[in-house]
């Protein structure tokens, strides 16, 4: 049986991108006669809110999405809340310091980004020059005693690239891959860091398929690496298109992404949104009104490939209950 899983950030409401990959990684799982489970990445704990626990919650229901285990649901993996898993990833981190496949760097983001030399194209990744990876132990020693403030890499420089076939998006790393030098995998605020989190919980939870976000696609390259560290096997990956407004930027919540709550309470019935979703996906030809359920026999990963790595949507159109998706 294959797990997939549902993994929000409740750092604000449910929007459209989010309700994309959610739908797509449900179909994912439960077309392979799968189980799905329900985890909250609520590690950023600055914007994170409880509020938006429930509300995700409600929002998921609400386009008739569900799941097999959860927090509020119980299973054998609980908890299934990142806040409440400290433990496990105290220990995987613990591990690969034991095994000299972590080293503390010293370097602020502004340290990193004048290292990096050339100005960065929009969109690029700050690459880390590996300026702390061969500092000598007493330095490190005097540096550490000292209180300085320090961030832990993994040292995934010149190691081999571990290269996947990507349900959605194809074989990666693909020809415009620039390589992320070593990453962090425990922040300067002694608390573990997305990659080596999702890759515990992963682990941890069986995980078989991920299915999330084309803006994640160079992250599973990490955790597989991770995954090798932490002596696991690693799932299985699929990286849903981005849904962008019509300038072309993602939705986000930071960018106040339309929201499924937005749009159902101004009249948008939740299968129109479903609908219309797995249209602009190019799993239907029409934006009909759907229950998830019903676009079960429909569902392609290759279809979602054919759309490529971004959507524009019609906003406007999306927020006006009077016009239909569809035209």
């Amino acid at each position: 049986m294959n797990r997939g899983r549902l993994a929000p950030s409740p750092t604000g409401d449910c929007h459209l991108g989010n309700a994309a990959a959610s739908l797509v990684a449900w179909w994912s799982a439960r077309c392979a006669g799968g189980s799905l489970v329900l985890r909250i990445e609520d590690l950023d704990r600055a914007r994170c809110r409880e509020a938006f626990v429930e509300r995700w919650i409600e929002d998921l229901r609400r386009l008739r999405l569900d799941w097999d285990e959860g927090p509020d649901r119980g299973g054998p993996c609980a908890p299934y809340v990142q806040s409440r898993r400290f433990d496990r990833y105290r220990e995987a981190f613990e591990s690969l310091k034991a095994r000299e496949l972590a080293y503390p760097c010293f370097c602020s983001r502004k340290d990193v980004r004048v290292a990096a030399g050339a100005p960065q194209e929009p969109g690029d990744e700050l690459r880390y020059a590996g300026t702390c990876r061969d500092l000598a132990p007493a330095e490190v020693g005097r540096r550490r005693t000292a209180g300085e403030p320090h961030c832990w890499r993994f040292p995934a420089e010149g190691r081999p690239l571990s290269s996947y076939d990507d349900a959605i998006a194809g074989p990666w790393p693909g020809p415009g891959f620039k390589g992320f030098g070593d990453f962090v995998i425990w922040r300067r605020d002694d608390a573990p860091a997305y990659q080596l989190a999702v890759t515990v919980d992963d682990r941890d939870m069986r995980i078989e398929q991920v299915v999330r976000g084309n803006d994640l696609r160079d992250s599973a390259g990490r955790q597989r690496l991770l995954f090798e560290a932490l002596g696991a096997e690693p799932p299985t990956y699929a990286h849903v298109p981005l849904l962008c407004d019509d300038d072309g930027i993602r939705l986000s919540k930071r960018q106040r992404g339309i929201t499924i709550r937005e749009l159902t309470e101004t009249g948008r019935t939740p299968e129109a949104i479903v609908g219309g979703l797995a249209h602009v996906l190019g799993l239907t030809e029409r934006a009909a009104p759907a229950t998830p359920q019903e676009l079960l026999t429909v569902y392609e990963p290759t279809r979602l490939g054919a759309v490529g790595d971004a959507i524009r949507l019609d906003l406007d159109r999306w927020r006006d209950p009077s016009i239909a998706l569809d035209r």
